[in-house]
């Protein structure tokens, strides 16, 4: 089939319209209630068994600068007072979790996001370290890994990052180009960014993400080509490629961007097409929908294996079943359903010093709930949804999903096949991987409005 007559068929299945989630957990968050939060929060936590290790997720919602493409939930600060305010609740909520928990529970994983972790200076990166480590045992192969802003790190943050135990660093970067910079707010230098990775490398972290972002204001195949080539300058093991939400309705800074300049959604798909070339090119494996990986990776692995996971953080090897939440707006996931913290800071922080954790809207899952929750994670994972392994877990349940199967065959035909093992979505289908994700979904929100599907 050729290019256009590809394109015009996905965008006649809806590619360029349908707006579905990036199912990063099943159900969504504009799912969860209020009416589940700290009586469940605090049962679930309880309830962990100690045998098992958990992730631990800390958040950090704090920037130096707002990137006008971020649609995270951060906030802007000059100032280290209110981000040193923030580590003493973080310890609080620490120390009224070691109170919860079931003694001896260990972490497998360790993951400081944001907003900009790196904002910490040294002495505040060993306090909260610390703290962590106070409550949670690591296991012996755990996992640190850390998001970096490589203009806002130096070697002694990274030294302090590396001395705490750090051995996975996730660096932003989104584009290299100036002028795309200068549309998104995000001022980057090549050679800032090269420094960072070096003094990374120096201290001993050799497990380096890149997040990238595709469909940005004034991008363009030249433009994207040169990114392209100084990110695999880098050598990183790992390639995150997000296609950019332009959610103007959620995340409000984002009308400081140009709509006008904004590559259309051919020019869209093209971009993304020309890197999966490129890091194809250069030896890296897809993994799902926005990943990229070097065959040796831990995350290539698991995906050639069928242990490929699906998290907050997005493609995971991550196996814990549970992952702690901890900060403002974190979300909890338990075997048994999901928890967030109050997502505004100052809504957060009352609550730790009222003297309770913060959870404050959440969901609790139902078998069924769990068994759609794992056929999504195998669509979005594998491009396949197993129906004798869903059957073997979840038995009879299964065949719940048989009305859902026969849509996706009526809509997608000869993208897609299905047996009595499995569906399986072809190559020319795995565009609409999250379309066909989205048709499984019991609780599509009618009113939320979620990122484009290409």
């Amino acid at each position: 089939m050729g290019v256009m007559k590809q394109i015009d068929r996905l965008a006649a299945l809806g590619l360029f319209d349908s707006r579905v989630p990036r199912y990063t957990s099943y159900p969504t968050a504009p799912v969860f209630s209020p009416n589940i939060g700290l009586t469940s929060q605090q049962r679930q936590l309880a309830a962990l068994d100690p045998k098992v290790p958990v992730s631990v997720y800390i958040h950090i919602p704090f920037c130096e600068r707002l990137c006008w493409f971020c649609a995270c939930r951060t906030q802007g600060t000059q100032s280290l007072s209110p981000v040193e305010s923030y580590i003493g609740t973080l310890e609080a909520e620490l120390a009224l979790l070691a109170d919860t928990l079931p003694k001896g529970l260990r972490m497998g994983r360790l993951h400081w996001g944001g907003g900009t972790p790196t904002i910490l200076p040294p002495a505040l990166i060993h306090r909260l370290a610390r703290a962590v480590k106070d409550v949670f045992a690591q296991t012996p192969d755990w996992e640190f890994s850390v998001e970096i802003d490589p203009t806002l790190v130096d070697r002694d943050k990274i030294a302090a990052l590396a001395a705490e135990g750090m051995n996975r660093a996730s660096i932003g970067i989104q584009d290299f180009d100036p002028l795309v910079q200068k549309a998104i707010g995000r001022q980057q230098p090549y050679e800032a960014t090269l420094a960072c990775v070096e003094d990374l490398r120096a201290a001993g972290i050799t497990s380096l993400n890149a997040d990238l972002v595709y469909g940005l204001p004034h991008q363009t195949p030249a433009r994207m080509a040169d990114t392209l080539d100084k990110v695999l300058s880098l050598k990183p093991d790992r390639i995150a490629l997000f296609g950019y939400a332009h959610v103007p309705w959620v995340a409000k800074r984002q009308k400081l961007i140009d709509e006008t300049v904004l590559p259309d959604d051919q020019a869209r798909f093209a971009l993304a097409g020309q890197s999966a070339t490129a890091f194809a090119e250069a030896g890296f494996q897809a993994i799902g929908i926005d990943h990229f990986a070097l065959p040796d990776d831990g995350l290539a692995k698991a995906a050639r294996s069928g242990h490929l996971r699906r998290n907050f953080q997005g493609y995971t090897e991550d196996i814990c079943p549970a992952l702690i939440g901890i900060g403002a707006s974190s979300i909890s996931r338990f075997p048994g359903g999901y928890v967030q913290n109050a997502a505004a800071t100052p809504a957060y922080i009352k609550h730790i010093e009222a003297g309770h954790l913060a959870g404050a809207r959440g969901h609790e899952m139902t078998q069924e709930d769990l068994m759609r929750a794992r056929a999504i994670e195998m669509i979005m994972c594998d491009f396949a949804l197993d129906r004798e392994a869903l059957t073997h877990q979840f038995g009879a349940l299964t065949a719940g999903l048989d009305a859902d199967l026969d849509q996706v065959v009526a809509r997608f035909g000869d993208l897609v096949s299905l047996t009595d093992a499995k569906l399986e979505i072809t190559e020319e289908g795995r565009p609409m991987t999250r379309i066909i994700a989205s048709l499984f979904d019991a609780h599509m929100p009618a009113d939320a409005k979620f990122s484009r599907a290409s």
